[in-house]
């Protein structure tokens, strides 16, 4: 899926899904897929016995089975109402579970354990009663269907008693005996099809969720006229860019062009859509006007896979996972020897410190890579990219959340990193970019000022403000 459906979903009914709702359905057809098969066959096979032995008699009893359906009916009428809630409250459990983790060093330091203990027990307490209620119907569709069998089985053994009593049945007691025991073998399927059918109300609620997930239309994909791409010659263009999230456009009527070699920034106020603008070209989103074209071809006519090869990200937050430093450096490479992934680490002015770590290379770094300092965290992810040695490079204010000598440290490495190659950088901190070889200014989704340091500054527009502001910092 593409990264706007994980921005609209919690990742709490995600998880619930791959969790709950696949083992509900997996219960729901281990529990009842041979009743389905079986007890109906059963069913009939005993009620076509009934009919031989006694067809006035079946016919009686037959008459109660709607009355014992429509009661059971109406007890689990509201199983599948009561599932998709409980589905949904154990999404909101899950998302509360996976948010307090997450954030456990700020729960603990603004002292709010009470405060998400509360939000997680109100939940919590809801999912339980509308459990319990839910399994009360559940339970209640067997046993109710077996006392309607059992009270219908009295009345045809005492009607089947009177009229043999007053020699109208077509049959002599040992008989009788027989159609009743064929009578009660009846029973025990239907009382299994009514548990199944109470059961597989719950299932399809959590089927219907898993389907909802599988039947998601991605709509970025390779479309019936994407062509393969090899590699990059020329330049990165915006042409008359528009985009929408929803309503208000964030990028308006953008051109530029970033010509293959060349190291453009863009700068300006948070809002302004300058992540958006990045994100735009490995097709995170797609264009809502106009089109953002690699060698003068619409990215949405290259082939995905191709278009990601051609690429380098470095986020401002390092997206590590919980491995060991050489697998997060050699992440989603193949063929990649000990050698190349050390070069890449020097590069990145991150061997120093690995070869400190207790394991060296093979250290596992935690969950998001929260074993090493933010400057670490950044080294790594670059090294990952001077790794892949992508010839385009999306640098999104990858320094901003440093001290001043992790900075020197990151910024060093990037300069090494950019070396060569096309870079589309995002800044906050105007220092690092003085050298790029066009600056673009962004307020409110519109390119407002573009050129080179020196000449923005002579113009005294909102770069020069912003360069005025973080030099008064």
């Amino acid at each position: 899926m593409n990264i706007g459906y994980f921005s609209n979903k919690r990742k709490g009914d995600i998880l619930s899904s791959l969790s709950n709702d696949v083992n509900e359905v997996q219960n729901t057809v281990a529990s009842s897929f041979h009743i389905i098969f079986r007890e109906p066959l059963l069913v009939i096979g005993f009620l076509s016995m009934l009919f031989y032995l006694s067809p006035r008699l079946t016919i009686v009893s037959l008459v109660a089975l709607p009355v014992s359906g429509l009661v059971i009916s109406q007890i689990t009428r509201n199983l599948r109402k009561g599932a998709v809630v409980t589905q949904e409250l154990m999404g909101s459990i899950t998302s509360r579970f996976e948010e307090a983790i997450s954030g456990s060093r700020i729960i603990k330091a603004f002292g709010a354990e009470k405060y998400v203990s509360a939000q997680f027990d109100k939940d919590n307490t809801m999912h339980k009663k509308v459990s319990r209620a839910i399994g009360n119907r559940q339970e209640m569709a067997s046993p109710v269907s077996e006392f309607l069998g059992i009270t219908v089985a009295v009345v045809v053994l005492f009607y089947g008693g009177w009229l043999n009593y007053r020699g109208q049945l077509e049959m002599g007691w040992s008989t009788f005996v027989v159609y009743i025991g064929f009578y009660w073998r009846v029973l025990e399927p239907t009382k299994a099809i009514a548990s199944a059918y109470a059961t597989i109300q719950k299932g399809l609620v959590s089927a219907g969720r898993i389907f909802s997930i599988l039947d998601a239309e991605n709509p970025i994909r390779d479309g019936g006229n994407a062509e393969p791409v090899a590699d990059f010659n020329e330049k990165i263009e915006f042409d008359d860019v528009t985009f929408a999230y929803e309503g208000e456009p964030v990028l308006k009527n953008i051109n530029l062009t970033i010509p293959k070699g060349k190291m453009v920034a863009v700068v300006g106020p948070s809002g302004a859509g300058k992540s958006t603008m990045a994100d735009l070209i490995p097709r995170f989103w797609d264009v809502t006007k106009g089109a953002v074209k690699i060698d003068g071809r619409d990215v949405r006519d290259c082939r995905l896979a191709d278009l990601t090869a051609l690429l380098g990200v470095v986020t401002q937050e390092s997206i590590l996972f919980n491995d060991t430093v050489y697998n997060n450096i050699t992440f989603g490479m193949e063929g990649v020897t000990q050698e190349q992934v050390e070069e890449a680490a020097r590069v990145a002015n991150a061997d120093e410190f690995i070869r400190q770590l207790p394991e060296g290379y093979q250290t596992n770094i935690g969950d998001r890579g929260g074993k090493l300092s933010g400057g670490q965290r950044q080294r790594i992810a670059i090294a990952r990219a001077v790794l892949k040695n992508p010839p385009i490079l999306i640098l999104d204010e990858a320094t901003s959340a440093l001290d001043t000598e992790s900075e020197r440290l990151v910024q060093d490495a990037l300069t090494n990193l950019m070396s060569s190659r096309t870079s589309l950088v995002i800044a906050h901190r105007l220092s690092t970019i003085q050298h790029a070889d066009e600056i673009v200014v962004l307020q409110q989704g519109e390119i407002v000022e573009r050129g080179t340091h020196r000449e923005l500054l002579a113009n005294n527009g909102l770069y020069s403000h912003l360069c005025t502001l973080q030099s008064f910092a």
